[in-house]
């Protein structure tokens, strides 16, 4: 599901705007907010049928949006809208596991095979450490996933995954690298495996554990965990795949197929208010705070357990996570300090990489 949007379809879009509400505002503040309007319009024109954003910073709250929620209407998106938030997802399920850690139920020393017995090979080498910050050397499930314009993807729609199930698929492929510990490889298998080990450790499952420590006490009331409920309850822009002669609506859709890895739905102001919560110290002691920001390996990405980072063009580094889940990609930043905060949500249309253009509206967020 990472990188689907570096395939090129043709498509024809659409763009209408929506600017964010008006407010008083100084001259600085309103280029500021002009900006970053400009900014995203250019998201959308680099690759996206629509996309919603909001910053947050000293000078108050910004929200926009560019596009069209709909192709083939002028519907704009809407700005508290609902998207599916993917790997954003790894970072709740690895808050769970901290927790659990810091209640004495889990320890990040733990062997695979301690909980989850015979399911994965060398698994009294993996620990729960490797699969957080992804260097546990199995093989990416997304990998052995059907994609546009494969058929299979499409007859697999509606289909309901178990965790077991993908797990499976992806063993059956060799280590990336040994041994476990050594190297960075993203691997969405590891919080598959996660999402059974909270399971086995809580006798609830890993969606209800995020219901019931972080949703309800931040009244996150815009962020489900679906399960295999293909809806996205309240409003919500259209996502889309490459299919036929051009893109497919693939709004609705079975997302158990990501699970733990990549299932949840959101809004940027739940995202923001969750890493708010979590980089404010309201989730988890700080020791194991730090643990999170800390590199798994050198050399790898930016990431530490469940949490990465990034630097941007005025050195201001910012903690979070993005997501791919097909229809929809979103990112969700935090500055250290709490003070700033950017999330941003778009619908691809396959026709370019709006890398680039996210990376500069991430920039003016933060930097602007």
């Amino acid at each position: 599901m990472r990188h689907l949007h570096r395939a090129v379809v043709a498509a024809t879009t659409g763009v209408a705007l929506l600017a964010a509400p008006a407010a008083a505002a100084t001259a600085p503040e309103e280029q500021h907010r002009v900006a970053l309007q400009e900014r995203l319009d250019e998201v959308v024109g680099a690759g996206a049928v629509g996309a919603l954003a909001e910053v947050r910073d000293e000078r108050g709250r910004w929200r926009g949006t560019s596009g069209v929620a709909e192709l083939g209407s002028t519907r704009p998106v809407p700005v508290r809208g609902r998207f599916r938030a993917g790997s954003i997802t790894k970072t709740f399920v690895a808050t769970v596991v901290l927790q659990l850690v810091d209640e004495g139920r889990l320890r990040l020393g733990d062997a695979v095979a301690r909980w989850l017995p015979g399911v994965v090979p060398d698994g009294r080498r993996i620990t729960l450490r490797h699969l957080l910050n992804h260097t546990s050397g199995l093989h990416d499930v997304v990998e052995t996933l059907p994609m546009p314009p494969q058929q299979e993807f499409y007859d697999n729609r509606w289909r309901t995954w178990t965790a077991a199930e993908l797990v499976s698929r992806a063993v059956e492929h060799p280590p990336t690298f040994r041994p476990p510990g050594s190297a960075f490889d993203y691997s969405s298998t590891g919080y598959l495996l996660l999402g059974q080990v909270v399971e086995e450790a809580t006798d609830r499952p890993w969606g209800r554990e995020v219901e019931r420590r972080i949703l309800r006490p931040l009244r996150l009331h815009g962020t489900s965990v679906p399960g295999a409920s293909p809806r996205i309850r309240g409003p919500h822009p259209h996502g889309y795949v490459p299919g036929g002669d051009g893109l497919l609506d693939y709004t609705e859709m079975n997302p158990s197929v990501m699970g733990a890895g990549g299932e949840m739905i959101s809004t940027t102001r739940d995202l923001d208010r969750f890493f708010a919560a979590l980089l404010g110290g309201r989730l988890l002691p700080d020791h194991l705070l730090d643990q999170m920001q800390t590199q798994g390996v050198a050399g790898g990405r930016p990431y530490g357990l469940g949490l990465a980072w990034r630097d941007t063009s005025c050195g201001v580094r910012v903690y979070g996570n993005d997501g791919d889940a097909l229809a929809y990609q979103s990112w969700s930043f935090t500055s250290a300090d709490g003070e700033r905060q950017a999330t941003l949500a778009l619908t691809p249309d396959f026709g370019g990489d709006p890398d680039d253009a996210v990376d500069a509206f991430l920039d003016e967020a933060f930097c602007g």
